[in-house]
């Protein structure tokens, strides 16, 4: 189980919010943390740390007011720590390429893919033409619904039809590198995991698995140690002391053994 830092990017600030709070309309969106750094500031951390796979999100839509400003950020991790993070946000098979080009160590896509409710797989066919299936994450962020865990996009506003599932993890194993997958419905909210959804990604072990969503404690963490048989590696947010949390960031990375020590 490692570590892997974020940089979210939100009206042109660097920002932990909650997850299911983003609206379109407006550029809305809950605030948990607001920094006076930017995102090269924190790359510069995660680079000192030798905190690799961590990943930089794109929060407003490609024709927000904001895009601009939140592109310029993320540019500045990159300068700031080459092929050292992936970039999510509004990636599709046109832009992809350019993204790897500033420095982006991999492209990570959801509401490209999943259209209509379903997977696309002629898209992702698309993507990995654009960059190669080595440099491509599939994000499967959910939310719970009767029981079992949707695929939801649009900055986690509409649900699919698609579930997450060992089975599906395996079926789109063969055309991605990794796979990231926040719990929504916990997500900056610092009030403990999804306990069922660890344990089934626990349970897929043929690429790197990363979670987010609700880690609060280093209790939490140590359950997604054992629920996620180790394999399963995380991302926190809200509940880290750099970002306003009581959690230490020294002690997450000696608990997660990666990074220096």
């Amino acid at each position: 189980m490692k570590f892997r830092p974020c940089i979210d990017i939100h009206n042109g600030k660097v920002k932990q919010i909650v997850g299911g709070s983003l609206l379109d309309e407006g550029n809305q969106a809950k605030e948990n943390f607001v920094s006076e750094q930017d995102a090269g500031f924190f790359a510069r951390l995660y680079k000192e740390q030798g905190l690799y796979g961590g990943h930089a999100i794109i929060l407003n839509k490609a024709d927000s007011e904001y895009y601009e400003a939140d592109l310029a950020q993320a540019k500045k991790a990159f300068e700031a720590f080459p092929e050292g993070l992936m970039i999510g946000g509004g990636v599709n098979d046109l832009n992809a390429k350019h993204f790897i080009e500033l420095g982006a160590s991999h492209i990570i896509v959801t509401s490209y893919v999943f259209v209509d409710g379903r997977i696309h797989y002629d898209r992702i066919d698309k993507l990995v033409k654009a960059v190669g299936k080595e440099k491509l994450v599939l994000d499967l962020s959910c939310r719970k619904r009767d029981g079992e865990y949707f695929v939801v996009t649009d900055r986690w506003q509409k649900f699919t039809d698609e579930v997450v599932t060992v089975e599906l993890l395996k079926k789109l194993s063969h055309q991605c590198d990794e796979f990231l997958i926040h719990a929504v419905d916990v997500e900056g909210k610092a009030s403990g995991i999804e306990r069922e959804l660890v344990k089934i990604l626990g349970e897929f072990t043929e690429r790197p698995v990363t979670y987010a969503g609700g880690i609060s404690s280093y209790e939490d963490i140590e359950d997604i140690r054992r629920l996620g048989n180790d394999h399963v590696d995380i991302t926190i947010g809200s509940a880290l002391d750099i970002f306003g949390g009581g959690l230490e960031f020294s002690k997450v990375l000696h608990l997660c053994k990666n990074g220096k020590e």
